[in-house]
């Protein structure tokens, strides 16, 4: 399986965990592609709308470039929603991490294994489900 077929499976593993939690969620095809920002995913209910930059890897950090962050803030300020980044390592659990949470270098944000479990919400947290 390629990176890039990788990378649509997990995006649209976490597209059906939306629509099966009540949340509606589409995934945005050709998502950096594109001249116009766009994240992987829309996802939404009555009261909140988020944007999320979609990763996967089996290493133990994931590297994001300057411009997949600036292009997710923008999306979201012009959108009016949340910007995150889900990661998901390996076959563990998605974990979400807003963007403050990132470490950067000033050449590219980094997300650790480590510092998402210490930081990021895991799925059920994000979407507001506690049981």
């Amino acid at each position: 399986m390629s990176r890039k077929q990788k990378g649509i499976g997990a995006e649209r593993e976490l597209l059906h965990m939306f629509w099966k939690h009540g949340w509606a969620c589409i995934r945005v095809a050709g998502s950096g592609s594109s001249h116009y920002p766009s994240p992987d995913l829309v996802a939404g209910n009555k009261t909140r709308k988020l944007v999320i930059e979609c990763k996967s890897t089996k290493n133990q950090i994931k590297y994001l470039s300057q411009e997949e962050i600036a292009q997710l803030k923008e999306f979201a300020v012009k959108f009016g929603a949340e910007p995150w980044i889900g990661v998901r390592f390996n076959i563990l659990k998605w974990y979400f991490l807003s963007l403050d949470d990132l470490k950067t270098d000033r050449q590219m944000f980094a997300v650790s294994l480590t510092l998402a479990k210490a930081k990021g919400l895991l799925f059920e947290e994000l979407i507001g489900k506690f049981g």
